[in-house]
């Protein structure tokens, strides 16, 4: 009984997760690296990137230049935005300036940001995590580990 009891959880909590797609990043309010709350729901109406990312995690600062670079040839078409996984925000501000972040980022903290990713698919809230939310706030693409120029690329191909 237990078992089947957990089964229809764990089915209810995945598909709730498919299902959620974009509103649950909409649904979000950071504060931004300047300590200002800010709500994803900005995103909403045009395509995202959404990067996971922490100081300690050495496949997210590989990931940076690629971003950067989308972000700049993307414009006012697609949104670039990092989330720092990160116990405090003087770590995540230290962070981008070293790494010369150019899109916005905004604080987490753990509890919340793997709350957030674990809703999105990242069940093990493993890093880097991207996903990619099409213009309707779907969901098209979602990425743990080292996002690669050619992941990023067939990610966003329709998007640009």
């Amino acid at each position: 009984m237990k078992s089947l009891i957990l089964a229809t959880a764990l089915a209810l909590l995945a598909g709730g997760a498919l299902a959620a797609d974009g509103d649950a990043v909409y649904r979000t309010h950071y504060p931004n690296l300047q300590g200002t709350p800010t709500p994803l729901a900005t995103l909403r109406g045009k395509p995202a990137v959404v990067n996971f990312w922490a100081r300690w995690c050495a496949p997210c600062r590989k990931e940076i230049p690629e971003l950067n670079a989308l972000a700049d040839q993307a414009g006012d078409r697609l949104s670039v935005v990092g989330i720092a996984i990160e116990d405090h925000s003087a770590n995540a501000i230290d962070f981008a300036k070293a790494y010369e972040i150019a899109y916005p980022v905004a604080f987490a903290g753990p509890g919340d940001g793997i709350a957030l990713m674990k809703v999105l698919g990242n069940e093990l809230g493993g890093l880097p995590f991207t996903v990619v939310l099409d213009a309707d706030g779907k969901v098209i693409y979602r990425k743990t580990g080292l996002l690669k120029p050619e992941d990023l690329a067939e990610a966003t191909a329709g998007l640009l």
